[in-house]
């Protein structure tokens, strides 16, 4: 056995023992704080302080309690003052908690990772280099990568305060150092310094040795799963899991639970650790900003624009209409609380694909689609599937992507990777067809080049993509597009939810039901197959409408091509409602409406033993085994889940689950036994809401996406999530056949493996894997990628491993997200230094007459990134700014604050490349003795390096928001001026690195 096999025996044994889990728990407990719980306070909490902040900028009230009771809904509400569907916000929470708890699976056996055997500098490295990663992803407007990033450091974070003794240490507020690479690490125990005694029995209380605590000597347990061994004296972290534990000093100091060692320290720990979880939100925030601060968090109300558009040489009309559509989405909605989110583009063609542009700036998105040209082709497959793969790594989960094209695809291979993507992001895409089928006439397009003509199966492709992902595939002329885009107008909309969806392949008549409640507005239904279709739609009160009848009592509808829309008239009738579909051609029905009532939801895996847990799943459900879905209901506190169903409607087949309230609207769902077939989720239940039609309203909502099952078994552990530009890492993997949902010890089987990446890196793996006797059934294998040298820092890129058996019958997949992350040298933060400040009059009555000037230099030291920018925090003046080189050559950032004297208060923040921060704070005392008759003006300066100014930039004219409480300053060179019966000034400075 050679050692890299060794190596991931090793792994797949530890995997498989009991009781892993050495942390908060990650995320659920009955009675103690979990790291879920944790990061979802200290999130919406942080949250709620800016938009306090930004609130109190504008003179607005903000009238919220900031506690640990915060709901998303109540912050929502605060902040954007509308009762509106919470479900982006919610989404945005999850995948922070969920990449926190992934950690306990991913990198368990890191002590760095959790703090443990006093590995301090490498925790600390993890934090810090991940809050660089941070601010990195929000500077290019990738939000989605940044959360997964921000929630795996918020967990090392959130566990040094559970694995170490900084609770018994006395401390009531975080250890910033923690957060701060330029602060050393004070006091910590030496290697050989013993830190603890033997526990009396079970009772832990006072094993941390009197000297440790008495020189405030911080220490972390030592922990190891497998060997016992620790140096002499050490403290253990403690457990039935850790075998260190029972070597003396025996027992251990965790805080991980109630139940822990030193459990009854538990929930001074978790405030501490949520405390540290908001100080670090804090200074991501400085780094982005409030406004790409607010959208790392997800607070939005609308989703995402993402057009993924075809640009060959037959396209002109379609690109026309793809910009008429988003600009009049754009128009109608910028400025109000329904305008998108972001913004994303991605063009094809053939060969090529992409860039991809990511934005939330409509003006930049509106340039991007300008630039737009249709030109080229040659042959007619285009680069479809590796335009949609870009797509479905960038947008954020649950997003809805609209694909324009008129050609096949010439990149099939990819299909069974854009499911994989698919099912793993939960969005869903819409096709926008304008190819003419085989056998039909062909118009000519406006710049008088004929379409395109896609055979039966070219189409076929886009329909299958479109149904495992709940969107359409939508077939029209090009003269007939304008019509067919009412759908994105439609999708573009805020809470717009999914009541009831289905298809049938192949067609046939069949009758479905849906359930209208009182929260449903604006309800639509589309039925997109190809004629003859006739349908019947018929209301809960037993009133009818056919297809003959274009408007009628019920709806009104249009057709277009494969699409009818129909427009629902439910005026208050809630209940049961019926739509009969009579056709043989393959067709699908879809019925979406508006409301604040939607749910999210994730597959969950539970990990066995004492101090076992769920993480999340990747890949597929396994059939015949068991499964567990965490669902969050969002939009009403009033609201009762009844039922939460897997439905296969090829069958019928329908798989009740087992409900367990989490509290704050969550709910744990099991599913025993899960025949293999491809299920959509449907949740029921009711809602007594004053916001619904009824005083009690019985609600449907369904998952858009397919949930399938496998009887492959695909796992894959990375060593790290970051890789730095130029190098590689190595991702062993396992596949498995399984029976009834366990491992086929005894099975010999050869699968075939192909690896996909979302960038075009390098990789390299294995064609195939196979198990063989004595393999426990397992087959492993090892996949490299190689970020290039000229990768920009922030980029993310989404690995994807697919394991298909012999026949071709089945596949299952893992997908894997890695961050690239170059390393940072830079970890000084701007300086600041006073230059000069002029006085203002006393006399109040005369403060909007008269103006006041702060000068400073920020500097970021020679070797630094540079400052790149320079705002207002707190302050309601003008700033402009240049840049200058000392004779050193040093960059000085030359700042110039001008205001009214009734702002008397200043506080500029610098931010350099990387994101580290420095600020400085003015503030004018004036006194109550009246100004002489003649006042003299008085100027203070503070010698400072002679520059020639560069070109002023004006930087901005608005106040920001005030620094909270979680914002540390210290006095570092400014200076107190007393200027007798005119003013007293004092400068402070205050550094947050970022």
């Amino acid at each position: 056995m050679t050692t890299k096999q060794s190596v991931m025996l090793l792994v797949v044994l530890v995997l498989s023992l009991p009781g892993l889990i050495h942390s908060f728990k990650p995320l659920f407990n009955s009675n103690s704080f979990t790291h879920r719980e944790i990061t979802r306070i200290a999130v919406l909490r942080k949250t709620a302080e800016v938009c306090r902040d930004i609130a109190a900028s504008k003179g607005l009230d903000f009238n919220l309690i900031i506690d640990n009771n915060l709901s998303a809904g109540k912050v929502q509400k605060a902040c954007l003052s509308t009762d509106a569907s919470t479900i982006k916000f919610e989404t945005a929470i999850a995948s922070m908690y969920l990449s926190n708890a992934a950690v306990d699976v991913i990198f368990l056996l890191s002590a760095a990772r959790h703090f443990d055997d006093e590995t301090f500098q490498g925790g600390r490295d993890i934090i810090t280099e991940g809050a660089s990663a941070v601010k990195a992803h929000a500077k290019i407007e990738n939000y989605f990568r940044g959360r997964l990033t921000l929630g795996q450091i918020c967990h090392t974070l959130q566990d040094f305060y559970s694995h170490s003794n900084w609770v018994e240490l006395g401390n009531k507020t975080p250890y910033s150092a923690l957060i701060r690479p330029d602060q050393p690490l004070k006091n910590l125990a030496g290697r050989n310094t013993p830190t603890c005694r033997s526990c009396v029995g079970e009772n832990c209380t006072n094993n941390i040795l009197p000297d440790v605590l008495d020189q405030g000597l911080l220490t972390t347990g030592y922990f190891n799963l497998i060997f016992s061994s620790k140096p002499t004296g050490k403290c253990s972290h403690g457990g039935s899991a850790d075998r260190t534990s029972r070597r003396d000093p025996v027992g251990g100091i965790n805080k991980d639970t109630l139940d822990s060692s030193h459990g009854f320290r538990h929930n001074e720990a978790a405030n501490l650790a949520i405390h540290a979880t908001m100080e670090l939100l804090e200074d991501v925030r400085l780094a982005a900003g409030d406004t790409n601060f607010m959208r790392l968090m997800g607070l939005s109300q609308s989703p995402v624009l993402c057009f993924v558009i075809d640009t060959t040489g037959s396209m002109s009309d379609d690109i026309d209409e793809a910009k008429r559509v988003s600009f009049e989405i754009i128009d109608r909605k910028r400025g109000t609380g329904q305008e998108p989110s972001g913004y994303i583009l991605v063009p094809f063609n053939d060969p090529d694909f992409g860039p991809i542009v990511m934005t939330s700036n409509a003006d930049v998105f509106k340039g991007q689609m300008n630039s737009l040209t249709a030109e080229g082709g040659g042959d007619i497959p285009e680069m479809a599937l590796s335009g949609l793969q870009l797509a479905l790594t960038a947008a954020p989960p649950f997003s809805e992507i609209f694909l324009f094209t008129d050609a096949p695809a010439k990149d099939t291979y990819l299909k069974n990777t854009i499911i994989a993507l698919i099912e793993s992001t939960k969005s869903q895409v819409t096709f926008m067809l304008t190819g003419s089928a085989a056998g039909r006439r062909r118009r000519r397009t406006s710049q008088n080049v004929a379409p395109r003509v896609m055979s039966r199966s070219a189409v076929q492709l886009y329909q299958d993509l479109a149904e495992a992902s709940g969107g359409q595939a939508i077939q029209v002329t090009k003269s007939e597009l304008s019509l067919a885009t009412s759908v994105i107008v439609d999708s573009s909309a805020s809470a717009v939810v999914t009541v009831f969806q289905a298809s049938r392949n192949p067609g046939r008549p069949d009758n479905f039901n849906f359930t209208v409640d009182g929260s449903l507005q604006n309800i639509t239904a589309y039925i997109t197959g190809d004629s003859p279709l006739t349908f019947n739609l018929t209301s809960s009160t037993g009133v009818s409408q056919t297809s003959s009848q274009s408007s009628g009592p019920l709806a009104s509808f249009t057709t277009t091509g494969n699409l009818r829309r129909l427009s629902l008239n439910t005026d208050n009738e809630t209940g049961l409602w019926q739509l009969s579909v009579s056709s043989n051609n393959p067709y699908l029905v879809k019925v979406t409406g508006q409301s604040s009532v939607n749910f999210i939801y994730n597959l969950v895996e539970e990990h066995e033993g004492a101090h076992g847990d769920f993480s999340v799943k990747e890949g597929r459900l396994i059939s015949g085994g068991n499964a567990s879905i965490l669902v969050t209901v969002t939009g009403s506190e009033t609201v009762k889940v009844t039922e939460v169903t897997l439905f296969d409607n090829s069958g019928p087949t329908e798989v009740k689950g087992s409900l367990q309230s989490l509290g704050s609207s969550d709910f744990l769902v099991t599913f025993s036994g899960i025949p293999a077939g491809e299920f959509v989720l449907i949740l029921k239940g009711e809602d007594s809401s004053s916001t619904s039609r009824s005083t009690s309203s019985s609600f449907q909502r369904q998952a858009s996406t397919q949930i399938k099952t496998s009887s492959i078994s695909v796992t894959a552990q990375a060593n790290n999530t970051n890789i730095e530009p130029g190098t590689t890492i190595s991702i062993p993997f396992t596949v498995a056949a399984t029976t009834d949902g366990v491992i086929t010890d005894s099975a010999t089987e050869t699968f075939t493996v192909r690896v996909s990446n979302d960038r075009s890196y390098t990789s390299t793996s294995p064609s195939s894997v196979t198990t063989v006797a004595g393999s426990g059934g397992k087959a492993n294998g090892t996949v490299t990628l190689t970020a290039p040298s000229s990768a920009a820092s922030g980029t993310d890129v989404t690995l994807t491993i697919e394991a298909e058996n012999a026949a071709a019958t089945d596949i299952n997949y893992v997908v894997l997200r890695f961050s690239v992350t170059a390393k940072v040298t830079d970890v000084i933060h701007p300086v600041c230094q006073v230059v000069n400040t002029s006085t203002c009059d006393s006399t109040s009555l005369l403060c909007a007459s008269s103006q006041w000037e702060f000068i400073a230099n920020f500097t970021d030291g020679i070797n630094g990134t540079g400052i790149e920018s320079v705002t207002i925090r707190q302050g309601n003046g003008t700033l402009n700014m240049s840049t200058v080189v000392e004779a050193g050559g040093e960059n000085i950032t030359l700042v110039t604050y001008t205001a009214s004297c009734c702002s008397p208060i200043v506080e500029l923040t610098a931010v350099d490349s990387v994101g580290n921060v420095g600020t400085c704070v003015g503030q004018a005392r004036v006194f109550t003795t009246p100004p002489p008759t003649t006042p003299t003006p008085v100027t203070t300066t503070t010698p400072a390096t002679t520059t020639t100014p560069a070109t002023t930039t004006t930087v901005g004219t608005t106040t920001t928001a005030s620094t909270t409480s979680a914002v540390h300053t210290t006095s570092t060179g400014g200076q107190t001026l007393n200027i007798s019966a005119i003013i007293w000034l004092t400068v402070v400075f205050s550094v947050l690195l970022k």
